[in-house]
């Protein structure tokens, strides 16, 4: 079945690491968009700033809040993190060509740049690549899913 090779996973304690380590950092951004936590704008806001600011369409600006929040949460939980993980490299892979390209590799470390660049947008392309290939590993609920689709 192919929801078998969506969630299978080896359980081992790297996919885990990668997976908590996405989850974990992506939280706070998709909880400023959604909540307005961590001096986010929150949802409306967001929308908001996305569509009339940055001139993004609608539904753009939806998804980058969806796949920031519950991909965030889902990652935590180790359910259908092959998804979410795709869902982000396709997300993180248009920020990089549409907002920190032009500011080149690093991030604005000493604020005398325009904007930020690409290199933190890398690094979670990176792993969230390795949770694609890998699965969720140890501790996951796609583990758990598996189990019950193969009784």
């Amino acid at each position: 079945m192919m929801i078998n090779r969506i969630l299978n996973t080896e359980s081992n304690w790297g996919s885990l690491s990668a997976r908590l380590t996405l989850g974990i950092v992506l939280f706070p951004h998709g909880a400023q968009k959604m909540l307005g936590l961590f001096g986010g704008y929150g949802f409306e806001g967001t929308i908001d700033v996305f569509t009339n600011q940055m001139h993004l369409p609608w539904i753009v600006a939806f998804a980058v809040i969806m796949i920031e929040f519950f991909g965030s949460i889902f990652l935590i939980l180790g359910f259908a993190s092959r998804l979410w993980s795709l869902a982000i490299v396709g997300l993180f892979t248009g920020i990089v060509f549409t907002t920190h390209l032009e500011h080149g590799f690093f991030m604005n470390w000493y604020g005398n740049q325009a904007g930020e660049g690409y290199e933190y947008a890398l690094l979670i392309i990176g792993i969230a690549v390795a949770v694609l290939i890998n699965g969720s590993g140890k501790y996951a609920l796609d583990s758990q899913l598996v189990k019950l689709l193969n009784r």
